[in-house]
């Protein structure tokens, strides 16, 4: 038997959409029904980021830092900083240094937030951009502060977009925005369909719990 020899399956946005409304029971004729829905898909996405699911939206960053400056600020879309050090080149060596992480109350009371040497601490003060303070202040403007970072999902906006999620995040993602669309529309069908999200969820972290000991390919990204 002839077999396609393909493996590019993807959702867009519509379809996820079309998907999601047929699992819950219910029909989306109008406009307004396709922009609700792509406004619960991006809620959903939220309540992801919050508990930590995205863990493909993780882009390793270097960033030349400059001598005197401790302060750094981060992209609205990062949520929070991974895992950070320090690249010096000294004689053609290039050597990496780890930056130990640090909490408010201990880099303020640091005394001297401005003497320049090699940096060994940060903080990430969490704002709406997060915003990384380094100590020892750079002393020189050639290293690089390589850090992973950890991003938003990328929005649902158009319906002809692909969704920003791995294969095996498909099947929560449809009954996940059908349980949002419960929520409004059809509450009889509700605690079936969270039943099905949370199945599908569980069973798509799974995966990367057990069967993945590398979870990351990270996107790189000079600045």
């Amino acid at each position: 038997m002839a077999t396609s020899g393909t493996r590019a399956f993807s959702l867009d946005v519509a379809t996820a959409i079309e998907e999601a409304y047929e699992l819950a029971g219910l029909e989306g004729r109008t406009s307004y029904d396709a922009v609700t829905a792509r406004r619960s898909m991006n809620i959903m996405f939220a309540d992801w980021s919050n508990r930590g699911i995205q863990m493909w939206e993780v882009t390793k960053v270097e960033l030349t830092l400059t001598q005197g400056t401790n302060e750094y600020t981060l992209n609205s879309y990062d949520i929070d900083v991974l895992d950070v050090y320090i690249e010096r080149t000294e004689n053609n060596v290039v050597t990496d240094y780890t930056l130990d992480r640090v909490d408010r109350n201990e880099y303020v009371n640091i005394p001297n937030k401005l003497t320049q040497a090699r940096p060994t601490e940060l903080w990430v003060e969490r704002k709406k951009s997060p915003v990384i303070h380094l100590y020892p202040t750079p002393e020189n403007s050639t290293d690089k502060l390589v850090y992973y970072v950890w991003q938003t999902i990328e929005d649902s906006a158009a319906q002809v977009n692909d969704v920003d999620i791995p294969t095996r995040f498909m099947p929560c993602l449809v009954s996940g925005l059908a349980y949002y669309l419960c929520l409004k529309k059809n509450v009889q069908k509700l605690p079936v369909i969270k039943q099905q999200y949370e199945q599908d969820l569980t069973n798509a972290l799974r995966y990367d719990e057990d069967r993945s000991p590398v979870r990351l390919v990270p996107k790189q990204e000079y600045i």
